[in-house]
């Protein structure tokens, strides 16, 4: 009769083996993740930190732009260039106020008017009933994707004294403005048509950065606007298709229940749609803050800072002090001062949005 050898069975792992075999699992796949993210952070480090904390340097030196910065000749000046710009009056901090007086009124009107733009377009186009939603889609976005040279050179023709804009308001009997040359600021000229040709003294007796507050108030120039119209025309696009998504994840079963419940669109739209979409409504207004910021492109091809400075922004004179004056430790001075304040807005906007948490919500509608 044959015999059956019994089945051998393996211990089972200690507890304190698991635990080593779990720590070596980790490193293993920690050890794999690095090598994998090891070139994306090498060229971070390289093309990234370093510059930065170079610029870093440059702003505290008095480093002349030939050379090293790192040169044994380059010596540090300390908080010299940004005294210079912010604490001691004179043409620099003029020019630093100057900057941020038109970046600041090109921010608060770029960001709504964009965001607001981006958002209707968003919901006209999500519409099932809409007919070519697509070709729409598509003429929205192009002017996001076109040379911003070739955009900037189609306004000049555009706004230019004999231009096509002033062509058609003097159809309508209005003499269009020159609008690359004129320096007024629309909240000063609403005052002055309003009988309000002089500055108050409490307006005029004190101010900011060596300029008054009767300065600071003046509103954007008309120069200014045509840069804000080409903001929004060429931005628009690209912040519907962020928008875009989100509104497709709101269930239809919400609406639908709004509907019978006997909301109109409006309430809807309020009530529903904007509470749902609110973590991609504060991805759009951040990423329209930063751009706003650092514009640069648009002044140095259209007004180079003119007329009389009134389209002037922080990132072009950073800009026009290093390359233009040779003040490099100025113009990175500058630049940090740009880089601050975007951080102080984007810090203020996020504590504006914050809301209680994210809803949970059943996802449905889909393009």
């Amino acid at each position: 009769m044959a015999t059956t050898t019994p089945l051998t069975r393996r211990a089972p792992a200690s507890p304190a083996g698991a635990r080593r075999g779990g720590h070596r699992a980790r490193r293993r796949e920690a050890a794999a993740g690095w090598i994998f993210s090891a070139p994306a952070v090498i060229l971070l480090i390289v093309f990234l930190l370093v510059p930065i904390l170079m610029a870093a340097w440059v702003s505290i030196s008095d480093w002349g732009g030939i050379g090293s910065p790192l040169s044994a000749g380059v010596k540090s000046v300390g908080l010299a260039n940004y005294k210079a710009l912010v604490t001691q009056p004179g043409l620099p901090q003029q020019d630093l106020a100057m900057s941020l007086r038109d970046n600041l009124y090109y921010v608060l009107l770029v960001v709504p008017l964009q965001t607001g733009l981006a958002l209707f377009l968003a919901v006209v186009v999500s519409r099932k009933a809409l007919r070519g939603r697509g070709f729409f889609r598509t003429a929205f976005y192009f002017p996001s994707v076109t040379s911003s040279v070739a955009v900037s050179i189609v306004f000049l023709f555009l706004f230019a004294d004999s231009g096509v804009v002033n062509g058609l308001l003097g159809y309508l009997g209005v003499h269009g403005p020159n609008w690359f040359s004129d320096p007024n600021g629309l909240l000063h000229m609403i005052l002055s048509g309003a009988g309000v040709t002089r500055a108050p003294s409490v307006l005029a007796g004190h101010g900011f950065l060596g300029m008054s507050w009767w300065n600071w108030l003046s509103g954007p120039s008309v120069a200014m606007m045509t840069l804000v119209i080409l903001a929004v025309w060429t931005t628009a696009g690209t912040f519907m298709l962020l928008f875009l998504p989100a509104l497709y994840d709101i269930s239809a079963d919400l609406e639908e229940a709004a509907v019978m419940d006997g909301a109109g669109s409006w309430t809807i739209f309020r009530r529903i749609t904007l509470p749902l979409i609110k973590p991609v409504l504060f991805l759009v207004l951040t990423l329209g803050m930063i751009g706003t910021w650092q514009v640069f492109d648009q002044v140095f091809l259209i007004t180079q800072g003119n007329p009389s400075g009134t389209t002037l922004t922080p990132a072009f004179l950073a800009y026009q002090v290093s390359f233009g004056n040779e003040q490099w430790g100025q113009g990175a001075a500058i630049a940090f001062i740009l880089f601050a304040i975007i951080i102080a807005f984007t810090l203020l906007q996020r504590l504006l949005l914050r809301g209680r948490g994210d809803a949970s919500r059943p996802r449905g509608r889909r393009p």
